[in-house]
């Protein structure tokens, strides 16, 4: 009579603890919990880089067109030589000591181009004042010229595509030029010469798009819309004096060309 009692109460008892969600049986040999091998827990994933916002990129800066605009708004050389120095985005400023514009006398018939301040230039802020500016001086006077005459018939007004010194007197590059030709343009429009000599190559590639000075030199041709002389650069003869009697042949041809005689 006892047992059946245990019986029933143990199949009671077991199948409440069903009824709680219990579903394995005790096995006749105890477990210990803790030998037990725990499972690692599974990795996480990296999480993926996170890609930075896109740094916003300056604006290129078109120089060229920027000193176009400053030179459009010269009416006259003393606005223009404003104009050129406020203008910030030629690197040669900041290692210049001075601004180089001008020289001469600006109503002159004649209006001489040359490339760019050396170190003599530099200290004067004039054109031509080294021993290149003596010889130029000598072979102008040989012609009846005078940067300092008075008389614009025989006065010369002279200046450079650069205004100010290439470090170590290196030639002005590409960029250079290209960035300071508007105001060159606007400079000869304004000083309104009847003559222009281009002295050197530089000045032939900034206004003829041409290099070749030794094949140029001698031969008239136009820029905006006036006659132009290319020459050898008063530089280039002091290193090489026999060219000296190409370059009288150029002053004698200016001459005549001045004095309006047919053919010149």
């Amino acid at each position: 009579m006892e047992s059946a009692n245990t019986y029933w109460a143990d199949r009671s008892a077991l199948e409440w603890q069903v009824e709680l969600g219990a579903t394995d049986a005790i096995g006749d040999a105890p477990v210990d919990r803790y030998a037990l091998e725990v499972a690692a827990p599974k990795p996480k994933a990296p999480a993926a880089p996170k890609t930075p916002p896109p740094v916003p990129q300056p604006a290129e800066i078109d120089a060229p067109a920027l000193a176009a605009q400053a030179a459009a708004t010269a009416t006259d050389l003393a606005a223009l030589s404003s104009a050129m120095q406020a203008f910030e985005f030629c690197d040669l400023k900041q290692g210049a000591r001075s601004f180089v514009f001008c020289d001469g006398q600006p109503s002159a018939r004649v209006m001489i181009v040359g490339e760019a301040p050396g170190r003599d230039e530099d200290r004067a802020g004039k054109p031509f004042v080294g021993r290149a500016g003596q010889l130029l001086d000598l072979m102008l006077a040989a012609i009846d010229l005078d940067r300092a005459h008075a008389d614009p018939a025989q006065a010369v007004y002279i200046t450079n595509v650069l205004p100010w010194r290439p470090p170590s007197n290196r030639a002005p590059d590409k960029a250079e030029i290209a960035m300071m030709l508007p105001f060159l343009e606007r400079h000869i429009t304004l000083a309104d010469p009847d003559v222009i000599v281009l002295m050197g190559n530089i000045p032939c590639q900034a206004l003829l798009s041409r290099t070749g000075i030794t094949r140029m030199r001698g031969s008239w041709v136009e820029v905006l819309g006036k006659p132009c002389m290319p020459m050898f650069h008063p530089a280039y003869l002091l290193r090489n004096p026999p060219a000296k009697r190409e370059a009288w042949a150029d002053l004698l041809a200016l001459k005549a060309r001045l004095r309006g005689d047919a053919g010149a």
